[in-house]
């Protein structure tokens, strides 16, 4: 199967980790995770906050998924410019990945893929993380200082994961 799993991934938290866990976990024959241009990761933000570069983020998606690819998947990660990018234009594409907040976005896209002549994706849907308060973990939520990426709730004016660093 071949799936695809995108976002913005700044900072990536456990959260994004289970998200690629499922992606490497169902692609036996491909990985395609979209990572957000500059460009996209600001338009897309409901709440404006600091994003790291697109070259960090693509720095940092290679270091998790070294380390948590235990299949040894055949992994490309490709810039999205438009949020339906790939997975509207790839007809080889089989499966999505998404979080529970992005699960509705699927319909939109089989739709477009309908519309080319591609099949539909199946969906796979990656549970939310939920950080020690119950909440579920996020980058914003991170970059605020309320949590670090593994969802340990910080202490007010902890400086462990200062608010201003991507």
């Amino acid at each position: 199967m071949r799936v695809a799993v995108a976002g913005t991934f700044g900072p990536i938290h456990d959260g994004h980790r289970l998200l690629l866990d499922h992606a490497l976990r169902f692609g036996e024959e491909h990985v395609i995770v979209g990572l957000t241009s500059d460009e996209l990761a600001v338009e897309t933000r409901s709440v404006p906050r600091p994003i790291p570069s697109h070259e960090e983020r693509k720095q940092s998606l290679e270091s998790v998924i070294d380390a948590i690819d235990e299949w040894d998947r055949d992994v490309t990660i490709s810039e999205l410019d438009d949020p339906q990018g790939i997975i509207s234009d790839d007809p080889a594409i089989d499966a999505l990945v998404t979080s529970p907040e992005t699960v509705d976005e699927l319909e939109a896209v089989n739709e477009t893929r309908r519309e080319r002549g591609f099949d539909p994706l199946t969906g796979i849907v990656a549970p939310y993380v939920l950080a020690e308060d119950g909440d579920r973990i996020s980058s914003t939520r991170i970059v605020r200082g309320e949590i670090d990426e593994h969802g340990a709730v910080l202490e007010q004016g902890d400086d462990s994961y200062p608010a201003d660093t991507p």
